[in-house]
């Protein structure tokens, strides 16, 4: 009788494990979830401004123009996926962002345009947004893959169907990546 004791209170004692940390590993796949399309909103939001921009240099070169339309046609594949899908978008983004700043620099009478450093003063809001929602993302994602990663807590996810998420990178470029500003 004892022994079935044990052995019930066991069962419940493993139930009762499996259930509550089923629960934290939904919840933390939804805050990974969540943060992750976040970014994209906020890519949205920042290739709007780029877009912007990309129309205002047009007046001053038609060369520049085309490269750059070419570039934020990147954007028209689609809203993001995948952490690799993001970080792609992220290399184009920064070699569009650099090509702007060519521009700007060999046309002075586009460097002094309002227009067009109030939306590089959007760009530099919607960086810094993007930014802290990628560190967001990361964060998300740490902790969800500790908890799929961990001992007992692996067992669960595994029987579960939770993996590892993947972190989202920082390109070289944007490493070294000036930062945009009005002057």
């Amino acid at each position: 009788m004892i022994a079935l004791l044990i052995i019930l209170a066991l069962v419940v004692l493993v139930g009762y494990y499996i259930y509550k940390t089923q629960r934290e590993l939904v919840n933390l796949d939804e805050m990974a979830t969540n943060s992750f399309n976040q970014i994209a909103v906020q890519q949205n939001s920042r290739w709007d401004a780029i877009s912007s921009l990309v129309a205002m240099t047009e007046k001053y070169s038609k060369h520049e123009h085309d490269t750059l339309v070419e570039v934020i046609g990147e954007r028209n594949k689609g809203t993001s996926a995948t952490a690799a899908e993001i970080n792609a978008q992220e290399n184009a983004l920064t070699q569009a962002l650099g090509r702007l700043i060519a521009v700007r620099e060999a046309y002075p009478e586009l460097k002094a345009d309002g227009m067009f450093n109030k939306t590089m003063d959007s760009i530099n809001e919607y960086e810094n947004l993007v930014r802290t929602s990628r560190m967001v993302y990361n964060d998300s994602v740490t902790k969800i893959n500790r908890m799929v990663r961990q001992w007992p807590s692996s067992f669960v996810a595994g029987l579960l169907h939770f993996g590892k998420r993947d972190y989202l990178e920082v390109p070289d470029e944007k490493k070294d990546m000036p930062p945009i500003n009005n002057n």
